[in-house]
């Protein structure tokens, strides 16, 4: 049954036993059913009230023979002993194909727009699936370029990989993923699937404001588990992202760019769970199902032949601690890690990709190329040196240093500020406009910083442009209203 993926959550089987609630604990309802005819576990329930309220619940354990705890993925408000239980016959469906396309689901698959319901014709998946087979799944070494300069050299991204966004708060992970989008919209015509797990309910608004305004809400379909909704619905809505991203890629073997934002709000929903049923807590207070849970979500994400599920996760750290086991179970599954830095967030670099901690497996020199991988090699190699001798320039100044490590001081500061760069969704509040760049203008502007051709220009001519280009054209600008001379002088 759990495979059919045809039955629709409002066509149980009329010949299935109904069930009772016995006991209801906020989030957590416990039903009895006849001897023998208990649902299995990771099956769907609907609970429908006196007023017609109709409630979906998820089976977590078997209590007895008669009897089961499951957990509900909508509010229980309303909901009382003695009502009457219907078993799905399955796990919870949710709507797939193109009738998804420019609609906002919640996550069971109902809509949250102002359009109008789904048909019933509307095919459905079950949110519980294996991943594909290891033999049917394919690597790929192909770039996923996103114009954003830093990610492009430091952290590529891999078409059909898994990258993770890691930082605290407000260091600017949703923009990163916004400005994403706005990439793969403008450079792939592709499909997206975006996840809000756990979020604000204003992102979520802006979001689709935004999507709306620019007119690519029709190649995108949100499923949102609000900040404000109960922990099922928050636990589970990223199954119902993946099950929808899946039948793009199964069905019609269209390339897929799933995006999650925030996946640490999924392994917190999914310790909320744990709490509730009963179990025990690991580290931290974390599941002790943490590592599998993770695992069966991320190991889902695969490339089949023909076509990718692309995911570009936004992870939370919390008190900016990366030795956080929800952090590190999330880490060990992805390809790429774009690590956010509160220091240079602070310092005014954006995006702050600390350049050291980001890595890649994709920053190989037989998939970038031999060049692509020195230069990325050489700009981490200033960069670290520079902030070895922070110590000493922040005790006796810059002057204290031999000549060459004030050159190599100088141009890691000039890298610095030539990996910042303005973004699309960003430009209302900067007033400047986005920036995409080619990797090959990323490339060229490195080497020459690194090769000592730009020694002698100011280092804001760097600060938030696109290409070295723009930054030439900064710097004689600038010379032009303020010459060395005057600039001396005053």
């Amino acid at each position: 049954m759990a495979g059919s993926g045809t039955a629709s959550p409002d066509t149980a089987s009329p010949d299935m036993a109904t069930g009772t609630v016995i006991a209801l604990r906020g989030a957590v309802l416990d039903v009895a059913f006849p001897a023998g005819a208990l649902p299995a576990i990771e099956d769907a329930l609907e609970i429908e009230g006196e007023d017609g309220l109709k409630v979906m619940a998820e089976v977590q354990a078997h209590l007895d023979e008669t009897s089961v705890r499951a957990l509900a993925l909508h509010a229980t408000t309303g909901l009382g002993r003695g009502m009457t239980v219907r078993p799905i016959g399955g796990p919870v469906e949710v709507p797939v194909g193109d009738a998804v396309l420019g609609r906002l689901l919640d996550v069971t698959g109902r809509t949250g727009d102002k359009a109008p319901p789904l048909g019933p014709e509307t095919p459905r998946r079950p949110i519980h699936r294996a991943p594909p087979p290891l033999n049917q799944q394919t690597g790929v070494a192909d770039l996923f370029t996103t114009g954003i300069k830093v990610i492009d050299l430091l952290c590529p991204i891999a078409q059909g990989g898994k990258a993770a966004m890691f930082g605290g708060a407000g260091v600017g992970k949703t923009v990163l993923v916004m400005e994403l989008i706005h990439a793969m919209v403008a450079g792939y015509q592709g499909l997206s699937v975006f996840a809000g797990v756990g979020e604000r309910s204003r992102e979520g608004h802006e979001m689709l404001n935004d999507m709306t305004e620019s007119g690519v809400l029709g190649d995108t379909v949100l499923v949102y588990g609000q900040m404000n909704e109960p922990p099922g619905a928050r636990w589970r809505v990223p199954l119902t992202a993946l099950t929808i991203a899946e039948y793009f890629r199964d069905e019609q073997h269209r390339n897929v760019l799933l995006l999650m934002d925030n996946v640490f709000r999924f392994v917190q929903a999914g310790a909320e769970v744990s709490g509730l049923l009963g179990r025990l807590p690991s580290r931290v207070g974390y599941q002790p199902t943490l590592a599998t849970e993770v695992a069966a979500l991320q190991e889902r994400i695969a490339s089949v032949a023909g076509a990718a599920v692309t995911a570009i996760e936004a992870v939370y750290v919390p008190a900016d601690d990366f030795t956080d086991p929800a952090v590190t179970a999330i880490a060990s599954h992805v390809d790429s890690m774009v690590v956010l830095s509160r220091a240079m967030a602070a310092e005014g670099i954006y995006p702050a990709v600390d350049p050291i901690a980001s890595t890649s497996v994709l920053l190989d020199p037989l998939i970038v190329g031999e060049e692509h991988a020195r230069i990325a090699t050489e700009v981490r190699r200033v960069i670290e040196h520079y902030r070895e001798l922070q110590d000493v320039i922040s005790l006796l100044g810059i002057e204290e240093l031999g000549v060459e490590d004030r050159r190599l001081v100088g141009r890691a500061r000039r890298l610095q500020r030539f990996l910042t760069q303005p973004f699309s969704v960003t430009e209302a509040f900067t007033g400047l406009p986005g920036r995409s760049v080619p990797i090959a203008d990323t490339l060229a502007g490195c080497k020459s910083i690194l090769d000592g051709d730009c020694d002698d220009w100011r280092e804001s001519s760097f600060y938030m442009v696109g290409t070295l280009d723009e930054a030439h054209a900064k710097e004689d600008a600038d010379r032009k209203a303020h010459p060395p001379e005057k600039a001396a002088m005053s």
